[in-house]
């Protein structure tokens, strides 16, 4: 089994998943982790697929081409993953930042920074930026990140307050809920 990651991004319009994963399954390749959303009214997709050892790649690449050209997306990339890529559960999210204020830019960079800076590596990134009618718009983002004990969750929860002061934002930390599926 090998693995790849195909991204795709395109105006938003019904059909585009299912016109990707047709070609997917007429190539025996399988969907394994995918994350897919409406930004801005653009459609964007990251998938990362198991394939067949002996997958004929040209053919896969080829039948995706068409796909992009009918389904009329601007970008359709495929990538090799390498072995080490990690397992399903490589992720081990421990804790959720939240944060939230008036829009301006450098948000995203000074909470990442801050915890690039620490070592703590982000599972999950999510913003989303909302208009007020007549006023500034809000912005709200959500990560998931990894951390590996209670003193870096303490030093950490303390570096994203001065990131919130900084930025004029709110920021939240806490440890994430594991649920049992």
């Amino acid at each position: 089994m090998r693995h790849l990651a195909l991204s795709a991004l395109g105006r938003d319009r019904p059909g585009i998943v299912a016109g990707v994963t047709a070609v997917l399954v007429s190539h025996g390749v399988n969907v394994e982790d995918s994350r897919m959303a409406i930004l801005r009214g653009e459609f964007a997709m990251v998938l990362v697929l198991g394939a067949p050892a002996d997958l004929e790649r040209a053919r896969l690449e080829d039948g995706l081409e068409r796909a992009r050209e009918e389904l009329g997306l601007e970008a359709l990339t495929l990538a090799e993953l390498s072995d080490e890529s990690g397992s399903p559960a490589a992720s081990g999210a421990t804790h959720i930042v939240s944060v939230y204020g008036a829009d301006h830019p450098g948000i995203v960079h000074a909470v990442a920074a801050a915890l690039a800076q620490r070592g703590v590596n982000i599972t999950d990134l999510t913003t989303r930026l909302v208009d007020e009618p007549g006023g500034q718009a809000l912005y709200a983002m959500a990560l998931e990140v990894a951390l590996a004990g209670d003193d870096e969750a303490r030093e950490l929860e303390g570096a994203l307050a001065e990131v919130g002061r900084a930025q004029g934002v709110e920021v939240s930390f806490r440890a994430l809920e594991r649920d049992a599926l």
